[in-house]
């Protein structure tokens, strides 16, 4: 089915709850534009062009691949190299599909930025068997662009994939990540870190489908709201009939910064298996005032004492990593954007 045939979802659907289509859509609900072509640029790697299989039923992803945009897949036959991805979005809307194929061992850092008014990014990949990935995204754009992303992930018997977030940019973004361990031994490691300023509007869904057992997942999200900024994370964990010995884990917090922020958090797991762990959490809370002030009586200014906890806070978020590089690189990252917006 084309996405002209496609019925609007209704904001009953889980998904869309929290940002309708209407809402994320650059134009009309009823309208296809054709888009310019986000710009990828690879440090190391060769990568080759390729089309789109037609396959999904889910409209974000049919208006993804109809609007047309640049297509780009990286195969990477990795022995621990870590490669740079920069993905610049201009113009009007830009729309880009970027596919991975991994064996052996990388760490990929994927870094958008731009100033383009609509951002459409799809990316998939694929963690063959005993191969193991991390996976960075940086979402640095304009914060007045509207940004639609949507990730889906296979990982194999024995595989990794560790996958981390650092939503900074953009003013109203709408994330759609899935992922399916797809063999005995498979794993996946996900976490996402996202700040809220003024009126930013940031949602995540992330779906962990554990289809085999013996498999294993850990979701973290950590996100800072200030101004009248909102954050939106629902994740859904599901177990299949069958998957017996899968361990299965989420947790949501939310710092509130601000008397008009608001924060959502919606863990959710459905477990059709027997024999299995599964564990999920969520919290929200202002800053603790007993540590603002020990800071504060060391010397430091209020807006100084804020500063430190929500860098911590965020920091936290990337402690399920195992990946030593991919961690580095995020917190690096995340750093920088902290100190530049105390700057201001």
């Amino acid at each position: 089915m084309n996405y002209q045939q496609m019925a609007v979802p209704p904001r009953s659907a889980h998904l869309w709850r929290y940002t309708p289509w209407p809402r994320i859509h650059p134009t009309k609900p009823e309208e296809l534009p054709q888009a310019d072509s986000i710009d990828f640029t690879f440090d190391s790697f060769a990568a080759e062009p390729f089309q789109r299989n037609g396959q999904s039923a889910d409209i974000a992803r049919v208006f993804l691949e109809e609007s047309g945009g640049s297509c780009h897949r990286l195969i990477i036959d990795g022995r621990g190299e870590t490669v740079h991805i920069h993905a610049r979005a201009s113009g009007h809307i830009a729309v880009g599909h970027l596919d991975l194929i991994v064996k052996g061992e990388a760490t990929i850092l994927l870094h958008l930025s731009g100033e383009a008014g609509w951002c459409g990014i799809h990316i998939t990949g694929q963690v063959k068997a005993n191969s193991h990935l991390g996976f960075g995204f940086i979402n640095e754009l304009d914060p007045n662009t509207k940004m639609l992303r949507c990730e889906d992930w296979g990982v194999d018997r024995d595989a990794s994939l560790e996958s981390a977030t650092l939503s900074v940019g953009g003013f109203n973004c709408k994330s759609d990540l899935r992922a399916n361990l797809n063999g005995t031994g498979a794993s996946i490691r996900q976490s996402v870190t996202a700040h809220g300023q003024g009126a930013r509007h940031d949602d995540h869904h992330i779906e962990i489908h554990h289809l085999h057992g013996h498999t294993n997942s850990d979701l973290v999200t950590n996100a800072a709201c200030s101004g009248s900024s909102h954050y939106v994370a629902t994740g859904l964990l599901t177990i299949a009939e069958g998957a017996n010995g899968s361990d299965a884990g989420q947790v949501f917090r939310n710092l509130l910064l601000s008397e008009k922020a608001r924060a959502e958090a919606i863990p959710e797991l459905e477990v059709l298996a027997d024999d299995v762990s599964a564990a999920h959490g969520a919290a929200s809370a202002p800053i603790d005032a007993s540590q603002l002030h020990y800071l504060m009586s060391r010397g430091l200014s209020p807006e100084e004492s804020e500063s430190m906890i929500v860098n911590g806070f965020l920091i936290d978020a990337f402690s399920n990593l195992q990946n030593g590089e991919l961690t580095e690189q995020m917190r690096t990252r995340l750093t920088v954007h902290l100190e530049c917006e105390l700057k201001r």
